[in-house]
């Protein structure tokens, strides 16, 4: 099948190859340093696991000026008895390729669903490229569940430290489950399974010149697969270790993409998800063990803080869309001392569900709507790291599954609201 969007080169490629059983993605922009072992640890996951099938490893590079792509063409297994595979096997083919369209993770996942869908390619994964715990195995659970359990979508489920990952524990994972039913938690995990149906599916939506090619590419496959009713499961991958972060990135603007990308799907399909009123587990893959986890710095004070000033200087925006008993428990706690600091499950969901309905009818420019919740975000993660201190993982997750019922409990209101 011919493309319009891959060029003359890709296809040329695909004509060789001609068809393939498995594509595994590797999005890449400037990650020289760590997309060798990416790619050893896919090419090891397909020849252990999936010596009868016929994989593609695609990288769909942004541009990168350090040899990113290089690397990709030079990195193989010498040693493949280090992987414990002792069967003669053929080379993995590998294309690397730079994508077009707006820069962004969702245009390289463009670039990789077309080329599943011209391969006519059964079962799919995408890996970021700057994993460092990354294992063959991965390729096993996201792609086995397609190949052999007839699902659609796989979602990744890492261990992850206590106070990492807040803005999915607050908001996002709970969200994502209130709406659609589905207990996903990493709905916005980076390392995906899809099958090769969902993918001809994802290509079928006109997203690709709007913010989903740019920043909004996880959370929006997850939603799809979701709301359309396609067949979702989970793996579990370990620990997730990679890059860290750029500490200089702006909060308020990493929220704007995030809370901006879900409450947009909220829109989408309101009529798909205000017929749901529960929610239950997806089945899991994996064995699960205890992953010993990085710490994550925090300061308390510094972010009870930042939470003191955006009351001052915010609360006659949120005056316009947020209940006067929100308004009022807000300036209470904004005088309350530090080691008492608490905002309840109740209240923060609340505050989300009133600010998902504000950006639902416009009731004011949405960038500054969702970068005005940065300080109330701050709060509320404060608030957890006070409530969690001497928790253990098992405790935290106990109380993210309580907030979680009360996003399901406060849903009804949500939709009163929403009309």
């Amino acid at each position: 099948m011919q493309s319009a969007f891959l060029d003359q080169e890709v296809q040329n490629k695909i004509s060789e190859i001609k068809k393939a059983d498995i594509i595994v993605g590797i999005p890449s922009f400037n990650n020289s340093k760590t997309i060798a072992h990416v790619v050893k640890a896919v090419q090891g996951g397909l020849t252990k696991y999936f010596s009868d099938y016929k994989g593609v490893i695609v990288n769909s590079d942004g541009g990168s000026r350090d040899g990113t792509m290089d690397v990709v063409r030079q990195t193989h297994i010498v040693d493949f008895e280090s992987i414990l595979f002792h069967h003669k096997v053929g080379p993995v083919t590998k294309i690397a390729v730079p994508y077009h369209g707006i820069p962004g993770k969702g245009s390289a996942f463009r670039t990789i669903f077309e080329i599943a869908q011209a391969l006519d390619a059964k079962a799919c994964a995408v890996v970021d490229s700057d994993l460092r715990s990354i294992t063959p195995e991965w390729i096993e659970l996201l792609i086995k569940p397609q190949l052999e359990e007839g699902f659609d979508f796989v979602a990744p489920l890492y261990h992850r430290h206590k106070y990492d990952g807040t803005i999915t524990n607050s908001i996002i994972y709970p969200l994502t489950r209130a709406l659609y039913g589905k207990r996903v938690r990493q709905p916005i995990g980076g390392d995906f399974g899809f099958s090769g149906s969902l993918a001809k599916y994802y290509l079928t939506k006109d997203v690709w010149k709007t913010d989903v090619a740019r920043y909004g590419i996880d959370i929006w496959m997850t939603t799809t697969a979701l709301a359309c009713g396609f067949e979702v499961c989970q793996s579990f991958l370990g620990a997730k270790i990679h890059d860290p972060k750029d500490p200089g990135v702006d909060l308020s603007a990493m929220l704007y993409q995030v809370i901006g990308s879900t409450f947009n799907f909220m829109n989408i399909y309101a009529k798909e998800w205000r017929k749901i009123h529960n929610s239950e587990p997806v089945p899991t893959f994996g064995f699960q063990y205890t992953v010993g986890l990085e710490p994550v710095p925090v300061n308390v004070d510094r972010m009870i803080e930042k939470f003191h000033l955006g009351v001052k200087e915010l609360k006659h925006i949120w005056k316009l869309f947020l209940p006067d008993k929100i308004i009022q428990f807000l300036e209470k706690e904004n005088i309350m001392p530090k080691k008492k600091f608490h905002i309840p499950d109740e209240i923060w969901v609340d505050i989300i569900y009133h600010f998902a309905v504000a950006f639902h009818k416009k009731m004011l420019n949405r960038e500054h709507l969702l970068k005005s919740l940065t300080p109330l975000y701050i709060g509320r993660t404060a608030s957890f790291v006070n409530q969690n201190w001497e928790s253990d993982a098992d405790e935290v997750e106990e109380k993210i599954e309580t907030l979680c019922k009360v996003y399901e409990e406060k849903k009804n209101l949500l939709i009163k609201q929403w009309r």
